[in-house]
């Protein structure tokens, strides 16, 4: 294949699933020179550590920095220390409760743990903006701040409304988008990429590039926001909707069966390693009525679990999957909880967390939602006595008991 066709698939993969490219021009000249040159180029990705773990809708953006990484990106992996002590609104109605210098340490372990199921850790140089920030000092957060005015702070959406709708809006939260452009200048980012909800955000970094006379504007990407499992808003822990990347592999599974065929194909672009040639040949298969939605739901589900707890861990929980769901056998390796002899069957479930509550184990007593080897019971008063049981809770809950 010569180096033009070679160009040209780089940039079909790149432009895979993207929203929006500010500068497309200049993400072609890059590729182009690496395959030409073999020279490497900066991508930019900030990650505030608000959380411990990331779910399925944080790797979009991680996906995509991977793809870079196979055409001579090198990744910024910017962990936004300093910046999270400040709390980006994008997207709130309300400012943001910032986290403590101890919190920000033990979310960024985890973080990076887990962004490099996913990214080349050779290919990535991870960069804390703490390290430049906090020695602009209060000369250079004017001198910063005089770059922007008020009235362009206010045409970000969630600005202008909280404006109007007299919600207080912190000077601290008018920096923000200032100290991320500020990354941008500081490491020389040729290429950002963000969510759609940044899109004020990353253009700051082209802006302040220019004020602070870089001699080049990095192109800007942004990824559409992934839907949650419900198919209508953004993944979100706050709105129960979200698959974690540190999920159990039966979990992962079972959430992403859960998902709506029309949603799969999201996942499948955005999620997927597969080519957009191998999944349009798979939409035909389900046209043509030769394959089965579920068959290739099932090969989502089993690619993702693999890619974030090891090849053929998938299959494992598909299996277990089917026992549950199909079979409707039980499943193997239960956790095991030993209790004391006369224990209330109400007490078990919460021992056994199946519950978080009594009151919510006689709600799951009264609806049928409990039973014992298979046997429903709604009898609040039952006691256990000594012996090995199964005790299941909902469809898919099930731990061993042991009364001694």
């Amino acid at each position: 294949m010569n180096i033009k066709n070679k160009i040209e698939e780089a940039l079909e993969e790149i432009y895979r699933g993207i929203a929006e490219i500010i500068d497309d021009e200049s993400i072609k000249e890059l590729v182009t020179r690496y395959y030409k040159n073999g020279e490497k180029y900066f991508v930019k990705a900030g990650f505030d550590p608000t959380a411990p773990d990331l779910h399925l809708g944080h790797t979009v953006l991680l996906q995509k920095l991977a793809t870079f990484q196979k055409f001579g990106g090198i990744v910024q992996f910017l962990i936004g220390d300093f910046t999270a002590t400040i709390g980006d609104p994008t997207g709130k109605s309300v400012t943001r409760k910032v986290l403590s210098k101890e919190g920000i340490i033990k979310n960024i372990k985890s973080y990076t743990t887990q962004a490099f199921k996913i990214l080349d850790q050779t290919r990535t140089n991870i960069v804390y903006n703490n390290d430049w920030l906090e020695k602009l000092g209060a000369i250079g957060i004017l001198e910063l701040a005089s770059n922007l005015t008020v009235a362009r702070m206010l045409e970000r959406d969630d600005f202008s409304k909280r404006y109007s709708s007299n919600i207080p809006i912190s000077v601290s939260e008018f920096i923000y988008p200032l100290l991320q452009g500020y990354d941008s200048v500081h490491l020389k980012s040729d290429i950002e990429i963000g969510g759609t909800d940044q899109k004020f955000n990353l253009l700051m970094g082209r802006t302040l590039q220019k004020s602070y006379d870089t001699k080049k504007q990095q192109a800007v990407v942004m990824m559409p926001i992934l839907e949650g499992l419900d198919g209508i808003n953004k993944m979100s822990k706050s709105l129960d909707n979200y698959i974690g990347v540190t999920d159990e592999p039966n979990d992962m599974f079972g959430k992403i069966l859960s998902i709506s065929d029309k949603l799969m194909w999201r996942y499948y672009e955005l999620l997927s390693s597969k080519s957009l040639q191998s999944i349009e040949k798979l939409k035909e298969g389900i046209e043509n009525k030769t394959l089965h939605p579920k068959k290739i739901k099932d090969m989502l589900a089993m690619e993702i679990v693999d890619k974030f707890h090891g090849k053929g861990v998938g299959a494992v929980a598909r299996d277990e999957f089917t026992k549950i769901f199909a079979k409707k056998d039980i499943p193997t390796n239960l956790d095991e909880f030993i209790l004391e002899s006369g224990i209330g069957i109400l007490q078990a479930l919460v021992d056994c967390k199946l519950v978080p509550s009594l009151s919510q184990g006689r709600r799951d007593l009264k609806g049928g939602a409990v039973k014992i080897d298979q046997i429903k019971i709604d009898n609040d008063k039952l006691t256990l006595e000594k012996g090995e049981y199964i005790l299941q809770k909902g469809k898919k809950n099930f731990v061993r008991v042991v009364i001694k």
